[in-house]
Order: structure tokens, then sequence, then C-alpha cells
């Protein structure tokens, strides 16, 4: 009587077949329904056997990841990323600049889902070399929000950026003119632009919101500027006149009364004609524009004295410095600054060592009114039990 042969159970997910090489091959179905090889051979069938369990184990949780997905290059997959931000012009301008300089160069021709932390570690490490902690910052977090994108759209697992504080800048801290200063640098740099100077410091606004200020944005009943447009000029000279720089930068900020009489002469002397007139232009009339202020800008700032890394932003941050030392709310510093987070207008509460001198006499001033009426301050009352101070030491002496 004929022996019958026991068949194997038919795979219920994919298959597996022994090669000539005397290894095995795994096969799965995608989700698309189309048959794939796994992307090694395997020494045993049960390491084939635990390969289709994990891949049907990450279907059936909607965590499996086509693997030719990612199979786009990043430089094809970071430009088209780019293009879809929506960005200010000057953030895109800035992006593109960071991926051509930066990024392009070490991942341009490889595709996305082969960049791996390993990979991500060795780029850091040469730029930081090359260029600086702050730029390889800038440009490191550019590459993990477009890699946390590949994720989004199921090219990659996970996204290989997570170096611990890799895209923290730890710039150094700006300088601070002080209000003589300003002061100088308003004389210096010529009386068209000598408002300019002081809405810097003391209304602390941006280049940009002074580049598109207009004479129907000031009040002079209210002593107030509003604050509704930004010009930034890219680095092409092309000026993109639109919102500010954020929501918060629409505001109204009461000026100084100091500051009144240049507002006045200012209008009536420079200013274009009519309520959209520009406030600042140039010597023919036209608009503002930064290599020609920018070369009036040196000049003063090498008059004055002020270093060369002192830029016309800065008054800015001379002007956010002496608001919050004023004590006022952290609140009203931002809507003045016209700053949408508490952590951008921190950057202006400095703790010098004149404020803590400041701070220390406070106390003292404090502590004295307080204990004015009881003991006498330094005059110290020794704890019960103490035993007297040893005779021939001093202790006679300072006892009487």
């Amino acid at each position: 009587m004929a022996r019958s042969r026991t068949r194997a159970p038919r795979r219920s997910f994919g298959a597996i077949r022994r090669l000539p090489s005397g290894r095995w091959q795994a096969r799965y179905p995608g989700t698309d329904g189309s048959l794939r090889a796994a992307p090694e051979r395997y020494e045993t069938k049960r390491e084939a056997e635990l390969f289709l369990a994990q891949v049907q184990a990450d279907q059936a949780r909607g965590d499996w990841i086509d693997p030719t997905a990612g199979e786009v290059l990043f430089a094809e997959y970071a430009t088209r990323w780019i293009d879809e931000r929506g960005v200010a012009p000057t953030t895109e301008e800035l992006y593109r600049r960071l991926l051509r300089l930066h990024l392009e160069p070490a991942f341009g021709d490889t595709y996305v889902n082969a960049i791996g932390p390993a990979k991500v570690r060795t780029w850091r490490a040469e730029r930081r070399k090359a260029t600086g902690a702050t730029t390889t910052a800038k440009s490191y977090r550019l590459l993990k929000a477009i890699m946390q994108t590949a994720v989004e759209d199921d090219l990659i697992r996970r996204n290989p950026c997570f170096i611990r504080g890799a895209g923290r800048e730890d710039a150094a801290e700006r300088p601070v003119a002080t209000v003589e200063q300003v002061f100088a640098l308003a004389d210096a740099i010529g009386i068209r632009w000598r408002l300019m100077v002081l809405l810097g410091a003391f209304a602390s606004m941006r280049p940009e919101e002074l580049a598109e200020l207009r004479r129907s944005d000031i009040d002079l009943d209210a002593g107030s500027v509003r604050v509704r447009r930004a010009a930034p000029e890219l680095n092409t000279g092309h000026r993109v006149v639109g919102d500010p720089k954020s929501r918060a930068g629409k505001r109204e900020i009461m000026l100084p009364s100091f500051i009144l009489l240049d507002v006045r002469r200012h209008l009536e002397w420079f200013a274009q004609d009519g309520p959209d007139g520009l406030v600042f232009v140039g010597e023919r009339g036209a608009a503002l524009r930064g290599t020609t202020f920018g070369r009036k800008w040196r000049s003063a700032r090498d008059t004055v004295g002020l270093p060369k890394e002192f830029r016309f932003y800065d008054l800015r941050h001379t002007g956010n410095t002496l608001a919050a030392d004023t004590g006022a709310k952290l609140k009203d510093l931002m809507v003045r600054a016209g700053q949408s987070s508490e952590r951008a207008q921190l950057i202006y509460q400095h703790s010098t060592k004149a404020h803590q001198r400041r701070l220390a006499d406070d106390i003292d001033a404090d502590v004295r009114r307080q204990r004015a009426a009881g003991r006498p301050l330094g005059a110290a009352t020794a704890p019960r039990g103490t035993p007297a101070p040893p005779m021939g030491s001093g202790g006679a002496a300072r006892a009487r």
C-alpha cells in the first residue's frame, strides 16, 4: 500500500522558498497587493518566517512602510518641501540658501530612505568645523523638519535627526548700545536718517517695518506709530511688501515724548507727500534701499566707535532692553516689540552687574526699613547655651 505524503499547510501570508544557494527567500504582499521580495536572504527558514510575521503585524497595525516609497532623491524632495511651505520670502530665501550650501552637497544625491542617524551625525560634525555652530544649527533644524515631513508622508519609519540640542543656537549675546551712543549715532548718520535710528531704538521697530512706514501710520496727536506692513529686502535687492514678521507684528506703538519733535521735523522735511507717502526715502525720493543706507550706517557706527558687529537691528535690541528695565509686564513688552512668544522677549531681559547692584541696593533698603524699629543691623544674638569666648583670645575685649 502506497504511503501518502503529508503536505505542509498553505501559508496564509507571503511565501518562502529555498534558493539553489541554500539560503531562504521571503516574499510578501504589499498593501497594493503586489508581491515583494524581502531585502535580504536568510540562513534559516525560521528567520524568513519571523520576517514575514513582522511585516504582517506591521501592516495590521498600520505601521508598515513601503521600502520603495522613500526612493526619492533628497534634493528633489527638499526642493518640493520648500515650494509647498508658503513661508515668508525672507524665510524661503534662507531655506534655499541653507539647502544649496549645506544640505545638498551631503544629501542631494541620496535617497530619502537611505539617510540614517550615522550619516546625519557625520554631516553635522563636518559642518560645525567648516561653518560654525550657528549655521550648522539652522541647517540641522531645516533637515529635521524636512525628514519629519518624510515620516508623515510614509516615506521613512522614523526621523534620523534626533541629536539632542543640535538645533539650538547658542550665538553670542548681541551688543547693547547706551542711550548716549544711540543719540550719537542719530547725530552722526545725518538729519535725513536721524529719526530712523531713534525709532529703531526707542520704538523697537524692525528695519523692514521702518522701510514701509507711511504718513498715515503716524498719529502725532496720540503720539503713536501703527505698524501695518513691512518691506524686507532680499539678497537680490528685491523689496517684498507684505505683512509684518508675525501676526503680533501688527501693532500700535506709543512713542516717548522726546521723539515727537524729530517726527514732526522729518515729516515736514523728508517724507513723501500724501497720506500714503513713505516716511523714509532716499535723497532722490525713492524707496529705502539697504545698500544705500548700509553705507551711511557703517560710517556712523565707526564714527561713534561701536564695534563692527553692531547692526542696525541691534538698536531694537537696545530698545527692548530699556523697556524691560522699566519693570513693565511681560505682555506689555511683547505687544510693544511685536513678539508672539514669551521666549523671544525674555532674550532682552538681561541681568548685568549694574542691574544686580541695583537689585541688591533695593533689597538692602527694604530690609533696613523693615528692621528700623528692631535691633541694629549686624548685631548678632548668640544662641542660648553658647559658651562665653575664652579669655586671652580677644573675647574679653569684644565682650566689653
